[in-house]
């Protein structure tokens, strides 16, 4: 299987007709290939909480057009980063956390309106986005919406990166948890600052105590690795990685 990702350009984009995307399901049928999942990356270009009401607007409706996008092509969730409150990958951005909140409860507030209708899963993905960097502050504004449609999308990797805990998140999220990212990364502590994200089996992950916590929740869903960037080899190194995790 694999996941999809759309934006506002690419070859699944944003401005796709349902007859487009309709064909590419075809294609993806056709093919064997599972595909349940998209991801978008927009709220890094376009932040659903920006200082700019102009952004705030853009954004959202470039999720609202990818929620709907996702239903035609098949998709049972969207990915979404919800917010961007400061970050390496945006530096650029820089929102009071208060603030921060009020307006993503905003943007959730209405692209569940939209997820609801076209009956896709909206799922937030804990992601180096200076929000939410406990999984009880998670869980408690996920339960606030009071909706199947909203889950999170957990990234399992990531959440080393902010000294997390994956079987610890993944136990509190629990059947919140509606997608799973894979990705290892190595945390070695030194002065020079020397993390990274790494091949899978590589880095600190601790996988037996991770796929442990995931069956304890009852997870079934897909579990999709997100490995960037491209190298030589990567698809075949993952392929062979996943085989050992899964079996876990």
């Amino acid at each position: 299987g694999l996941e999809l990702a759309i934006g506002d350009q690419g070859v699944v984009n944003t401005e796709l007709t349902q007859d487009e995307c309709e064909a590419i399901r075809r294609q993806i049928d056709e093919s064997g290939l599972t595909v349940e999942t998209l991801a978008s990356g927009m709220a890094w270009a376009f932040n659903p909480i920006s200082d700019d009401a102009d952004v705030r607007s853009q954004s959202l409706a470039l999720h609202k057009q990818a929620l709907q996008r996702a239903a035609w092509l098949g998709c049972q969730a969207l990915l979404v980063v919800p917010a961007v409150v400061r970050s390496p990958i945006a530096p650029q951005e820089c929102i009071r956390y208060d603030i921060a909140l009020e307006r993503v409860r905003e943007s959730v507030s209405q692209l569940l309106e939209t997820a609801t209708q076209v009956g896709v899963d909206l799922c937030l993905e804990n992601v180096w986005n200076g929000l939410f960097y406990s999984p009880v502050e998670l869980l408690n504004f996920i339960d606030s919406f009071n909706s199947d449609r909203l889950g999170v999308y957990f990234d399992v990797g990531n959440v080393l990166g902010y000294q997390g805990w994956p079987p610890h998140w993944i136990q509190l999220l629990g059947n919140r948890i509606k997608r799973v990212h894979i990705k290892d990364y190595q945390e070695n502590f030194d002065w020079h600052g020397t993390y990274h994200f790494c091949d899978l089996l590589e880095g600190d992950v601790p996988w037996p105590e991770t796929m442990a916590a995931l069956k304890s929740i009852g997870y079934s869903g897909t579990i999709v690795a997100e490995m960037l960037p491209h190298s030589e080899g990567l698809l075949e190194r993952t392929s062979k990685a996943m085989d050992k995790i899964l079996a876990m």
